[in-house]
């Protein structure tokens, strides 16, 4: 018999007497837990203690409180059962964490066998027959988190401010009433985990924290000019992935191109007479489209300017349910931009036109009613159908439509996938300069909002259900009733159950994956180094929440990130666009920036001195700059910057394809700056230990890496050169002396 079975047989007796102490001062041994002694068949490092009830060998610890309070133990009595003990019932309904404290103390076995179908708090459950296996593996530390669960989800309700929810206001009211969590109408002057704006991010300037369903730079990036160049540049790297975009031209800058492109399609093919849409670049709710077939056509400002619009191909064949023209609204979640998560809602609208289609004509082209899908257009023509069902009427879900074109044999997962593809491919495009905005009014290090945002995303299917995107809308409408005019000139709002069936599982089920109770970081354990992971909390408070149906809102990335992370170049060019920034806010690249850029990644040579680049940059930002009339100051914005790096990766790899140039350049770029930034921290690792004390502090702060911008690095290198050089002639003078 070995050394350490004695050791435990001797502990086990010591726990014997304790036990008969315990009797001695007149415990109640009814609820008795038994431990038995090792079988002869256990190794000497046994594995188990096993409590049962009273065994053979009479060996028991008898530990009862008197009644419902907490009874005043001898210290025997304490050392033996550790601090004042809960109850410990024959059923094992409760285990104490102090028992399993001192147990572990003790030096005992791992596991705990109890006798009956007890509540396990903590820790894997087997059943063996009657008893009920507890793994002290995982720590008996974990009972005492149990409590803290039961706080959270005991914790006060989320709260949201809707003060300046505007038409969204009905469809929130709803979702947070069914989510139960508390609302502020009038807003409150304590901070709010959730801030429901109405417009945009601009009109929350005196939120420093929580959460806001805006994000900076959303209405300008989706104006229809940013969309397109934004799209364009995507087009120009990759073709084929960004065909569901109608070619498109922007006006005034583009209006010549524009006429001599239709001018030649004509004079090729006197067939062919295409049909042209304009739309305004800050129009909404159909204000200001119409159809063209002829450049002059356009519609004028005085001084025979055109105005700021898109012009783009109309899609004269698209799908037709009941003989009318239809388009699709779904609703996108971008949940967080860093990293990238996007969601889609399962469940989305469809929105018929109320004439029967024909393909344009020059006597159809004003006939708004057949050609426009624009609720807000449609709604005034006398054909429009309110209904409460949502296979009929005007407006109808989306997921009637589907039905009835699989009944028809068509492939709906194929149709599907294909808007998913994109809808990704679309955020893709913009997510760049929506970076640039949101250094700009949220820099890093500064305290301020995260951001989320719901987009209205319009979709046309044509005839062979091939997805077309129309436009995106940074405030889709969350109105969940209708104006219907009830006696002449006089109109009330009436509810839509279609709206409202759609609009409101789309906003609860965005706060529910918003909720800051879904955000918190694991717990760690104090001493097992184990983490808890908060799924746990998210569970049981979605049990207490009520019984609400399953997320209408589907992820599709980062699900789908290997199928479409490779779009991502024009966003890794923007990372070094912000790098090169400097002021923090800033949105301009200044030529001082520009030309650090260069010389940064080593761009220049004999071939591509410093006044070329000089000129490069004055070129493109004149250019740019009569192009972008609202710029928030002067220099190089991102997309003048995205054409400079396409041409320096023209003029560096000449050989390749386009595509194959930018990513060259950029692996290029990244890789000298990674050289540089280790180049940088061994030189001031090198500096710091030449330092005295109180000079080395101010070095380590002035190489934090929290500072971002390059500005401050730039600074910081400098100084810590300075600083070496300074140093270089006393540790030679002293080498001197010596």
């Amino acid at each position: 018999m070995s050394d350490h079975y004695v050791k435990v047989k001797v502990q086990l007796e010591q726990m014997k007497s304790f036990g008969e102490d315990a009797e001695k001062e007149g415990v109640d041994t009814e609820g008795q837990v038994s431990v038995s002694s090792p079988p002869a068949s256990v190794s000497p490092d046994p594995s188990s203690l096993t409590i049962t009830g009273r065994d053979a060998s009479n060996s028991s610890i008898t530990c009862k409180q008197r009644g419902k309070s907490r009874s005043k133990m001898g210290k025997d009595d304490k050392n033996s059962c550790g601090k004042h003990i809960p109850d410990l019932s024959l059923h094992g309904s409760v285990i104490s964490p102090h028992v399993g404290r001192n147990l572990n103390r003790l030096g005992h076995e791992r596991t705990l066998h109890i006798k009956g179908t007890g509540k396990i708090l903590q820790g894997k459950s087997e059943n063996n027959g009657n008893y009920v296996t507890i793994h002290s593996s995982k720590n008996i530390q974990e009972a005492r988190h149990e409590d803290g669960f039961k706080l959270a989800r005991r914790r006060r309700p989320v709260t949201v401010d809707t003060a300046k929810a505007k038409t969204s206001l009905e469809a929130l009211k709803l979702s947070i009433k069914q989510l139960k969590w508390k609302e502020f109408p009038l807003g409150r002057r304590a901070a709010c985990d959730i801030y429901w704006h109405g417009v945009s991010f601009h009109d929350n300037e005196n939120i420093v924290s929580g959460q806001v369903n805006k994000f900076p730079g959303m209405i300008e990036m989706l104006r229809k000019i940013n969309m397109s160049r934004a799209v364009r540049t995507m087009q120009e790297l990759f073709p084929e992935e960004y065909d569901f975009y109608p070619r498109s031209w922007i006006l005034p800058e583009e209006y010549q191109q524009f006429s001599t492109q239709i001018r030649m399609v004509k004079e090729n093919d006197a067939t062919l007479n295409p049909t042209f849409i304009v739309k305004p670049d800050g129009g909404s709710q159909g204000d200001g489209i119409y159809l063209i077939r002829d450049p002059s056509d356009l519609k004028l400002m005085p001084g025979s300017q055109a105005k700021q619009a898109v012009v783009q191909e109309y899609i004269h064949k698209p799908l037709l349910i009941d003989k009318l023209k239809f388009d699709i609204r779904l609703y996108v979640l971008i949940k967080s931009m860093e990293p990238l998560e996007i969601y889609i809602a399962k469940e989305g609208l469809t929105r018929f036109c109320t004439e029967p289609y024909q393909e344009p004509s020059q006597k159809n082209l004003s006939h708004v009613f057949m050609h426009l899908t624009n609720y807000s257009l449609n709604v005034h023509s006398g054909n429009f159908v309110h209904s409460d069902s949502q296979s009929t009427g005007s407006k109808r879900t989306l997921s009637s439509v589907l039905y009835r074109l699989a009944a028809k044999g068509v492939d709906i997962k194929k149709v599907w996938s294909d808007i998913i593809a994109l809808v990704i491919k679309t955020v893709i495009a913009v997510v760049p300069e929506l970076k640039v905005y949101y250094q700009a009014d949220i820099p890093p290090g500064k305290p301020g909002p995260t951001c989320f945002q719901i987009l209205g995303f319009d979709i046309l299917l044509m005839k062979n259900l091939k997805p077309v995107l129309l436009e995106v809308n940074s405030n889709p409408s969350m109105r969940i009733e209708h104006e219907q005019e009830v006696s002449p000139g006089v109109f009330e709002y009436v509810p839509s159950p279609v709206d409202e069936e759609v609009k409101v599982s789309v906003i609860r089920d965005t706060l529910r994956l918003m909720d800051p109770g879904n955000k918190k970081p694991s717990i760690s354990h104090p001493r097992g180094g184990e983490e808890i992971p908060m799924e746990a909390e998210t569970q049981e408070r979605s049990q207490d929440e009520g019984a609400l149906p399953s997320l209408c809102l589907k992820q599709v990335y980062p699900k789908y990130t290997k199928q479409f992370n490779y779009l991502r170049l024009v966003e890794r060019i923007a990372v070094l666009f912000i790098r090169f920034l400097g002021v923090k806010g800033n949105m301009r690249l200044g030529p001082t920036a520009f030309r650090t850029f260069i010389r940064t990644c080593k761009l220049s040579n004999s071939n591509f001195t410093m006044a070329s680049v000089d000129i490069l940059y004055i070129d493109i930002t004149r250019r740019w700059s009569g192009a972008v009339a609202d710029s928030r100051e002067a220099g190089m914005g991102l997309q003048a910057f995205v054409e400079a790096f396409f041409h320096l990766a023209g003029r560096r790899f000449k050989s390749l394809a386009m595509r194959e140039q930018v990513a060259s350049l950029l692996e290029l770029c990244e890789a000298q700056l990674e050289s540089q930034s280790g180049v940088e921290d061994r030189r001031s690792v090198s500096c710091s230990r030449a330092l005295p004390r109180a000079n080395k502090t101010q070095t380590l702060g002035l190489t934090n890496p929290q500072l971002n911008s390059p500005a401050p690095l730039r600074r910081a290198a400098s100084q810590d050169y300075r600083l070496h050089q300074r140093l270089k002639p006393r540790t030679l003078r002293a080498n001197v002396e010596n």
